[in-house]
Formats: structure tokens, C-alpha cells, sequence
């Protein structure tokens, strides 16, 4: 298997054609009266919300802009409004300080200088904004994860990945961004870099420590059962890199499943025992 840029490449009408299938008829059979999800200004949230407009209709989408004090940028919020204008999406700004300052008090133990901690703690109070909005206006809950980020396990546990539905999770970032030009968003958007914004000038490619160019392509090998030193070769790189992703993919497992059980009954929710909707 020849592993360059090119075997990314997909048939972006068609997936398009997928994903908003696959979201309307979730919509529809949930009883549901539209979307809800966060709109950063990112272009992960960006198809997101773009592919939900198309699937329901953009009045049916209701993208929520959480800006908070320490990471505010007014290039994200106007990225964010911009694209909401494209897809005629309804938007609610919420500035989440406040509840962020209330909780980090409340918290007796709370330590200001563990940035990690304090970064989590805003990414599930996002959701619950999120969430809110869904409970009280009968929405589905759209995440907006991709598949580099999630087998890399760069999320927050029940915060960015916290979602009845996740469109883009079978896209690596690399086809996210080739979709997003497909679906008409602007080049500068597509391309411009990502960040979890969970503390100042975070960028995902940095703290990854690779470009998601190569991260893709290596991801893609190990998800076809490539060994790293094949992988390795192919992309011309030291395998300690390969071997690195593939540890951190294998460490990170725990974050993309539910909570573990021990098999006591005949069938184990969430194990054995998934139903596909309107089974009984």
C-alpha cells in the first residue's frame, strides 16, 4: 500500500450526500425538532454545522458561540458568524466566564495553575450550554469531532466529544479540510490551523507534535493493520515517530468508549446489548 496524500482523496459529493442523509433521518426518527451543536469558528464545527444546514435546513440549526475571557478571539467568533450567515444557521452567543469563574470557586481543591484540569473543566461546561439548549428545545446534540483527533484521543472525556451524533468522525483532518472547500467554506477557514482553545495560542498540531499531513497517512496505515516499520518506510520517517502515535491511539481507548462493566447478565448494556432504533 502506497501511502501518500493522494489515498485520502474521496468522492466529496458523495460523502456529503451521506452525511446529510445520515443526520435527517436521525433527526427524524428521534422526533427531534432540529440541531444544536457549538460553532468556535473552527473548521471541524464548521462542516458540521454546514452539512446540518443542508440535511434540515439552517433554520433548524441552532449554532452556539461560548466565548470566554482567557482564549476570546475576535477572528474565531467572526469565522463563526460568517459561516453561520453562509448556511443561514440561527446562532446564540453565550459567554461562558462567569459560569467558569463560579465553578473554578466552588471547587475547594481547585488549582488555577493546572491548566489541563482548568481546560476540561471549560470544555464540559461548553456542553452544557449545549446540552441545555437541546433538552429545551427538543434539538439533537451534533459533535463535531474528527477521526485524527479522535483515535489520537485529543479530546476532553465527556466534554468536545459529548454528542448524540458525530458526522465528521470518519473524516480524517486532511479530508475534513478537502470536504470543507468542497461544501464552498472559505480556503483561509479550511486551512487555518486547530485548537481545542482550552488555554491561550493552543495549537493542536503542537502539542501533537506532528502535521496532520503526516499524523493522517500514519493513522490510516495503522487502521489497516500496517506494522510501523512499513509505515515508517513509506512515509520516509523514523519509525520511533509511527511507534509514538501508535502507543498514544492504543493508550487513549478508554476515551472512546463507555464505561467498562463487568458481564454479570445474559446480555451487558453497552457491550452485547445495543439496539438499533424501533427494534421492539
Amino acid at each position: 500500500m502506497k501511502l501518500m496524500p493522494s489515498i485520502l482523496e474521496m468522492d466529496f459529493g458523495e460523502v456529503e450526500k451521506r452525511i446529510c442523509r445520515f443526520i435527517k433521518e436521525y433527526v427524524e426518527n428521534a422526533g427531534a425538532d432540529g440541531i444544536v451543536l457549538g460553532l468556535s469558528g473552527g473548521v471541524d464545527s464548521a462542516i458540521a454545522a454546514a452539512l446540518a444546514s443542508l440535511a434540515v435546513g439552517g433554520e433548524n440549526v441552532l449554532a452556539l458561540m461560548l466565548p470566554e475571557k482567557e482564549t476570546n478571539k475576535q477572528k474565531d467568533l467572526d469565522d463563526a458568524i460568517a459561516i453561520a450567515d453562509q448556511f443561514h444557521i440561527q446562532t446564540q452567543l453565550c459567554d461562558i466566564t462567569e459560569t467558569l469563574n463560579g465553578i473554578y470557586k466552588s471547587i475547594p481543591a481547585f488549582d488555577h495553575a493546572n491548566r489541563l484540569c482548568r481546560g476540561n473543566i471549560k470544555a464540559r461546561t461548553r456542553m452544557i450550554f449545549i446540552y441545555y439548549y437541546a433538552n429545551n428545545q427538543n434539538r439533537i446534540v451534533c459533535g463535531t469531532s474528527d477521526k485524527s483527533e479522535t483515535m489520537m484521543g485529543y479530546f476532553t472525556k465527556w466534554g468536545d466529544m459529548a454528542a448524540d451524533i458525530t458526522p465528521n468522525i470518519d473524516l480524517y483532518k486532511s479530508q475534513v479540510r478537502k470536504l470543507a472547500l468542497h461544501l464552498g467554506i472559505p480556503k483561509v477557514l479550511a486551512l487555518k490551523p486547530a485548537t481545542p482553545a482550552l488555554w491561550p495560542e493552543q495549537l493542536a498540531e503542537s502539542e501533537l507534535e506532528i502535521k496532520y499531513e503526516t499524523l493522517d497517512l500514519i493513522l490510516y496505515g495503522l487502521e489497516r493493520f500496517m506494522k510501523p516499520q512499513e509505515i515508517a518506510e513509506e512515509l520516509e520517517i523514523e519509525q520511533g515517530a509511527v511507534d509514538r502515535i501508535k502507543a498514544r491511539w492504543l493508550a487513549n481507548e478508554h476515551k472512546r468508549r463507555l464505561p467498562l462493566s463487568p458481564k454479570l447478565g445474559f446480555r451487558t448494556v453497552g457491550n452485547d446489548f445495543r439496539l438499533p432504533r424501533h427494534t421492539y
